[in-house]
């Protein structure tokens, strides 16, 4: 049974950081590409940075870029979202998801993978 859990998220004012983690039960984060995706209030879900397997290539939407820093953790188990520079758009549920075998890329995850965790809230004040 895999089990995908998000933490991290907080409420923060504007130009701040968060990092956020994403564990898992079951598998090894390693061996498969792992993506990020937002959901703010309204809006359609997003996807916002994806993680190749074992590190092999790394994905941001262009306006995350320079500022959310995907990364892995073999040892434990855990994919980290860095977010500096926060801004009030930024605001919004996250979700980690997890592609469903070791061969499947970043863009298909959304749309294939049932590997969820339930979220962790991002909050940026002005």
């Amino acid at each position: 049974q895999v089990q995908v859990v998000e933490s991290g998220g907080a409420s923060v004012q504007a130009g701040g950081s968060l990092r956020l983690s994403c564990t898992a039960s079951g598998l090894t984060l390693d061996d498969y590409a792992v993506a990020w995706f937002r959901q703010a209030p309204g809006e359609e879900r997003e996807g916002v940075s994806c993680r190749g397997w074992r590190g092999e290539y790394a994905w941001h939407r262009d306006s995350v870029k320079g500022r959310f820093t995907i990364s892995g953790d073999k040892d434990k188990n855990v994919v980290y979202l860095q977010l500096e520079n926060l801004k009030p758009e930024d605001t919004a549920m996250y979700y980690c998801a997890v592609a469903q075998r070791p061969d499947r890329k970043c863009s298909v995850i959304e749309y294939e993978s049932k590997w969820w965790g339930q979220g962790t809230q991002v909050t940026v004040s002005s």
